[in-house]
């Protein structure tokens, strides 16, 4: 591309930045994009490829690399946005990582692996993984502490897929102690003779891996290549490659990205925001954009994406305050933050509901409002808030609370006391109780043995009275670790206990009793392998005890609004739901309404995790609104988050209503000017209305536009003047 500086790509329905053609027209091997949130990152790319494609270069030579199925889609779906040919996109290679990696291996020869993408499939692989070092180890080396439930399991599979993003199996362990290389890699020693045992039965094929879960073709193909320079030029010959979300990026990725660039006749634009890096756990760090791509190609040019089109001034100015960078909107939208205030965790809930209904009122629906959470923990509250107010709430990938282990462990109890584990009608949860019970019993059942008990409670509820004596005293306990005798006594204990309950006994007395017995936090500390999955569920289990004792109930009348609240929760709905979830969750996602509740000190931010870290998930939080941001604080105001007063909400308003009325004012020239297009101020419970009419929505800028030479009179009520 280097035949002339003027772009031969002109997009459809599209007015481009100087920024973005900029980008479009770069000449540099390898090209970072420094992006805002909402800067149409993918939308810039897309540009890119279409500019390629302009000077003739055949789709088959492009490559655009995504970290999600969902970018995925979207990145397709932006090339044929701008006005790229179908018959042309089609062909553009547009590939996650993973799918990717899994393609160059099948290539390679070693792509037949099965694919096990659940965690549940897993399961039998990790199992027998632990029985071999169960056969192996044990009294050969200390501290061997083989867990075989659920949580166990998927702790092992976030360490193992924290490891092979870091390719932190790839250093040289061969003559290295057993504890030393544990040491070294930062894990327990248990779940490292785990995974060598568990990899060797994934790789231990004749023709490459048995199988592969999440992760695991991306690793298998940065193994490979790092392996061999012959590896590298089997990779096709692509001559543009581009990147989103390079802020997702690990060093497994990483080096599979360098494969592809060792071509000299390969160009590189990759696009991401370094103040959006939160998956540290999964590898992701700053220093791929700020040093990593540098050292590797002195040549590199950095260019800017610096306005936002998610969000209008306001919100823009208070993120450029917050993370001090620059940041611009070019939308004549007020983007709303307003506060409140509460005294305590209910007052807080109750607040979530007022700007609920707050919403609801200025006549925007319920399922574009979303309730960000820091931790988990604080959902109780909300939840409780939402039921009682009756709106109907999803958490997408955040389990609600009735439904998480420590709470299912003490609905397992009150069960117990009340001999009526059928109230609970969904034989799922029954067996998730009963495995609940097993761990924070912290009595290690042998793998059949508690799917055994799961699956014959869960088919006949009355048999929960006697789970210790038909599951836990009869078992041999091979699997159990060290100090498992004395919790048989434990939760036997316990388990009597609840089961001498009077029902009209106080819930909160009754469960507070139990947790003691328990010695729950330490529990906690001993079942959870990170400090601060420990803590959640510390905080879990007070809230819980919390909401029993606002409540005011006995056993039987608390368990009945327990179901009750279970049962509202789990309603399929279509429409008329907000969103719940924690904010990690949210990155990539928009909403036209964020409520970002408890912004309190030793909440937001959590001071167990590394400050930079905390300030990206904030600032990932806040910038999903698109419409209104709601951020609420506790009244006494000590105790309020820091971040609060980063965004210096007062002294940039001024500025934010200054910036409105100058990009109103733009767009009127625009208009007047060069009447491309005409733009519409519907809101989102107008877009039916105005896309019946024939409007056209403007993907980069977020806003509904009519066409010149279109009748504007129906239009009227929502021209921009």
């Amino acid at each position: 591309m280097t035949e002339s500086n003027t772009p031969r790509f002109t997009p459809q329905g599209l007015i481009r930045t100087p920024e973005q053609t900029a980008i479009q027209l770069a000449q540099n091997k390898v090209v970072l994009i420094d992006a805002n949130a909402g800067a149409a990152k993918t939308t810039t790319l897309a540009l890119r490829i279409g500019e390629a494609l302009a000077r003739k270069l055949a789709p088959e030579q492009i490559l655009a690399l995504v970290f999600t199925p969902e970018a995925r889609d979207v990145m397709r779906q932006r090339l044929l946005d701008i006005g790229i040919p179908y018959a042309s996109a089609a062909r553009v290679d547009v590939a996650t990582f993973e799918d990717f990696s899994a393609r160059m291996l099948a290539q390679s020869g070693s792509g037949g692996a099965e694919r096990l993408a659940q965690a549940r499939q897993l399961k039998p692989y990790v199992l027998h993984a632990l029985e071999r070092v169960s056969e192996r180890y044990t009294g050969q080396v200390d501290y061997l502490d083989i867990r075989t439930h659920n949580i166990a399991l998927s702790q092992f599979l976030d360490i193992q897929l924290t490891l092979k993003a870091t390719m932190a199996l790839d250093a040289d362990l061969e003559f290295m102690e057993l504890e030393e290389a544990a040491d070294l890699l930062k894990v327990p020693l248990t779940d490292y003779l785990t995974t060598c045992e568990y990899e060797t039965m994934r790789l231990g094929g004749d023709e490459g891996a048995e199988f592969r879960g999440p992760f695991d073709a991306t690793y298998d193909l940065a193994c490979m290549l790092s392996q061999s320079s012959e590896n590298a030029q089997a990779l096709p010959a692509y001559r543009v490659v581009v990147c989103d979300e390079l802020h997702d990026l690990n060093e497994a990725a990483f080096r599979i990205l360098n494969a592809l660039l060792a071509r000299p006749d390969c160009y590189f634009v990759g696009a991401g925001d370094k103040d959006q890096v939160i998956y540290s756990k999964l590898g992701a760090s700053q220093e791929f954009l700020e040093h990593r791509f540098a050292r590797n190609y002195p040549g590199l040019k950095h260019y800017p994406l610096t306005y936002t089109y998610r969000h209008g001034p306001h919100l823009a100015y208070a993120m450029k305050e917050f993370k001090n960078k620059p940041v611009e909107s070019s939308l004549p939208l007020h983007t709303e933050i307003r506060q409140a205030h509460y005294a305590d965790a209910d007052a807080c809930g109750e607040q979530v509901v007022a700007a609920i209904k707050a919403w609801k009122r200025d006549g925007y629906p319920l399922e574009g409002c979303a309730i960000l959470l820091r931790d988990r923990h604080q959902s109780i509250a909300v939840e409780n808030a939402l039921l009682k107010a009756k709106i109907g709430y999803r958490t997408p990938a955040m389990a609600g609370y009735l439904q998480r282990d420590e709470i299912l462990f003490l609905r397992g109890m009150v069960a117990i006391a009340l001999r009526d584990l059928e109230a609970v009608k969904s034989l799922e949860v029954r067996a998730a109780i009963v495995e609940a019970l097993a761990v924070f019993g912290e009595v290690t059942l042998s793998p059949q043995r508690l799917e055994m008990a799961k699956r014959e409670v869960a088919r006949t509820p009355s048999l929960l009275g006697d789970f210790y004596t038909l599951y836990i005293e009869g078992d041999g306990g091979n699997y159990g670790s060290s100090g498992t005798s004395a919790m048989r006594g434990v939760i036997a204990a316990a388990i009597d206990y609840a089961a001498a309950l009077d029902p009209a006994t106080s819930a909160a007395e009754a469960l507070r009793a139990i947790c003691g017995q328990m010695n729950l936090e330490q529990s906690a500390k001993r079942i959870f392998v990170r400090p601060y999955e420990a803590s959640v569920v510390s905080k879990s289990v007070a809230g819980f005890l919390a909401f029993a004792e606002q409540t005011g109930q006995t056993l039987a009348e608390f368990w009945q609004t327990l179901n009750a609240a279970e049962a509202f929760a789990s309603r399929k709905r279509d429409k008329d739901y907000v969103t719940l979830d924690c904010a990690a969750n949210a990155k990539g996602k928009e909403f036209e309404h964020v409520i970002l509740p408890f912004l309190e000190a030793g909440e937001f931010p959590n001071p167990m995790f590394a400050a930079s870290e905390e300030e990206n998930l904030f600032y990932v939080a806040a910038t999903r609104a698109k419409v209104r941001l709601t951020l609420l604080s506790p009244a006494e105001a000590g105790q309020r988050s820091a971040y609060l007063a980063r965004m210096r909400l007062g002294p940039t308003a001024a500025a934010a209503e200054q910036a409105i009325a100058r990009n109103t004012e733009a767009a009127q020239q625009q208009s007047l000017q060069q009447p491309e297009r005409y733009y519409l101020s519907a809101t989102i419970h107008e877009a039916q209305q105005v896309k019946a009419l024939g409007a056209r929505f403007d993907w980069t800028r977020k806003a509904w536009y009519v066409e010149p030479g279109t009748d504007l009179a129906p239009f009227s009520r929502w021209l921009r003047r």
